[in-house]
């Protein structure tokens, strides 16, 4: 096994978020100290992992010389990061994981870069993802695969791959990621992270992602360690709070409360693998040793017909940028270049528009209907965070064919898009790991709103299980 970290006795040591903003605010180390060893970890790590999508590595030295990050006083204040090259940032171009257009500078920072740049993190750049981040395996034809540090020859999942590439390997603690059929999840659970998918509405949305009918993508971090997580949504809290949910607040601790867990490692509409199902049951019990009560659920409250609703609409938002791109990117764009699944799911869409009004209808009342009625008998619900063990570079590759490469998405991710139609928090943890030494991610979803229940539950299965670095295992 191959694999590919850049831990070591920097300024960045083996360090979490938080533990460097204690070692920046002791003097230990300096903003361009952390800047300047994130730039040298991501380039000795990017050749083999293909993390990158665009390098601001100047701009972010710059910036730890000042001493700020776009923000002047932000609790991650000097800390690096990345940004996921789907929002918006000045300066830096927005390319959606393709090169279908001629990239151009984007001239402000969206909605969430304003929000997550003012707690203080200076990004190195944008991390890559799929194209779109329609697939859950960022493998494009002409700009490649991004690669899974705990073993190159298996996918860094997606859509978040570069992301979580990079904060696994230790180029940066915490980067942005967001969700809108598991990316924030998947990536996690593929690469030893912490991934919270939050409530709906918990944090700002770019103007393009914000309009949709069913409003199914979420702004968040991958981290490696519970106390980042919670450390940015309580900062990210303090800049910009939504009114309409309850606050998560500071959690720095595991909860009190012994909690009704629903478990189920039955899938929406396809089978799980016999090794994530025994390793699913084995997180079921670790739960029950803690003294929470768990009850086993023969499958998820949901109707057979979502997975097809979810892909329609899935594709549909494919039609969208696809017709649209010369508006949405400019004379430039080229949708010959754009890869099978990209065209598959335009495709599907247009063959399929007349039954998308139905469609939209049933994914809006999924919680209303199936869900809410769950948490009147559970605190929260566990299920695996994948359906089968990570697949290799190759198995998911948008040169095949579209119906190969929508069955296998569809075999893989049956559990994740439930939370993006119905707006409930969840969050992969890294408690599990395959026969093959790679994380497994286990998830655990709770009733809108209750995002800090889910961080406390984290912090005490941390705890109990605590999950290793790659550096641990090398």
């Amino acid at each position: 096994m191959q694999h590919v970290h850049a831990f070591g006795d920097d300024a960045l040591g083996d360090s979490d978020a938080v533990g460097l903003v204690e070692r920046l605010r002791a003097g230990e180390v300096s903003p361009i100290e952390l800047v300047d060893a994130a730039i040298a970890r991501a380039e000795a790590v990017n050749p083999q992992l293909n993390a990158l999508a665009y390098r601001a590595f100047d701009r972010a030295r710059e910036n730890a010389r000042r001493g700020a990050g776009a923000g002047q006083s932000g609790y991650f204040q000097g800390v690096p990061t990345f940004v996921k090259d789907n929002v918006d940032v000045a300066g830096m171009p927005t390319m959606q994981g393709t090169d279908a257009w001629q990239p151009h500078p984007a001239a402000a920072d969206g909605a969430f870069a304003k929000l997550y740049l003012n707690t203080g993190l200076i990004p190195l750049g944008k991390s890559q993802l799929s194209e779109f981040g329609f697939s859950a395996s960022a493998e494009h034809p002409r700009i490649g695969a991004v690669r899974n540090p705990w073993n190159t020859d298996y996918t860094a999942a997606a859509s978040s791959s570069g992301s979580a590439a990079f904060v696994a390997a230790g180029a940066v603690p915490i980067a942005h990621a967001n969700d809108g059929g598991g990316s924030i999840r998947i990536p996690a659970a593929c690469n030893g992270l912490v991934g919270l998918k939050p409530s709906r509405g918990r944090l700002p949305l770019d103007r393009d992602m914000g309009a949709m009918p069913v409003r199914i993508v979420y702004n968040g971090v991958v981290t490696r360690s519970v106390r980042d997580t919670a450390a940015f949504y309580a900062e990210a809290e303090r800049i910009w709070r939504n009114s309409k949910l309850p606050p998560i607040g500071d959690i720095r601790a595991p909860g009190a409360q012994r909690l009704r867990v629903a478990v189920t490692a039955q899938s929406i509409s396809r089978e799980t693998s016999a090794e994530v199902r025994e390793l699913t049951l084995k997180t079921a019990a670790l739960l029950e040793e803690l003294g929470h009560h768990v009850e086993y659920l023969d499958r998820p409250p949901v109707p057979a017909q979502f997975a097809d609703d979810f892909l329609l609409y899935w594709a549909f938002l494919a039609t969208a940028l696809v017709k649209g791109g010369r508006r949405m990117f400019g004379p430039t764009f080229d949708r010959s270049r754009l890869d099978n699944l990209t065209i598959g799911l335009d495709r599907h869409a247009t063959r399929h528009l007349y039954r998308l009004p139905l469609a939209i209808a049933r994914l809006a009342s999924v919680r209303r209907r199936h869900t809410a009625p769950l948490y009147s008998d559970y605190d929260v619900v566990l299920t695996p965070t994948l359906a089968h063990e990570t697949p290799k570079v190759g198995h998911l590759t948008p040169t095949a064919s579209y119906e190969q490469v929508i069955d296998r998405l569809m075999d893989w991710v049956t559990f994740t898009p439930l939370q993006n139609v119905t707006g409930e928090p969840a969050i992969s943890l890294p408690l599990a790991e395959s026969a093959a030494g790679l994380p497994v991610g286990m998830m655990f979803t709770a009733p809108i709103g209750q995002d800090a229940r889910l961080l406390e539950l984290a912090y005490e299965l941390e705890a109990a299980k605590p999950w290793p670095t790659i550096a641990a295992r090398a």
